[in-house]
């Protein structure tokens, strides 16, 4: 896979450490609209996911665009993501996201506009989980 499909249709962006503490392996982060509306290309390394987190409040909508990911939510099975999905992901739920353990993945994320909006960043997937999945 070659740089352009790694990165999807945004671009990889920088690497994204100001989260890095959120996430196990490495991401990419290429900010694509701050005003009204947050959204950025979000890039994962093969075997790279965030730690369960919980969006208070407003929500977030995943777009995925390239490679192969997952996304679960608290107590319910993986969901297999490839592009052309869409995750809405209400306040309030439990979740991670992340590339598949033998692909680059990229999804552009919504953070849905609340007031009072925040994020609860929670304790990383269980890796011996993580590495059962396909």
């Amino acid at each position: 896979m070659d740089e352009k499909e790694k990165a999807g249709l945004f671009g990889l962006g920088q690497t994204n450490d100001a989260y890095a503490q959120y996430f196990v392996g490495q991401s990419y982060l290429n900010l694509l609209t701050k005003d009204r509306l947050v959204t950025a290309n979000v890039t994962f390394e093969p075997g790279c996911r965030n730690n369960w987190h919980i969006h208070h409040k407003g929500g977030q909508i995943l777009l995925c665009t390239s490679g192969r990911g997952y996304y679960q939510e608290w107590g319910k099975e993986p969901q297999e993501l490839h592009p052309g999905d869409v995750v809405n992901i209400p306040p309030e739920v439990k979740h991670w996201h992340g590339a598949a353990p033998d692909s680059w993945f990229a999804h552009v994320a919504i953070e849905v506009p609340a007031e009072g909006a925040s994020n609860e960043w929670c304790e990383p997937v269980d890796a011996e989980a993580y590495n059962k999945l396909k």
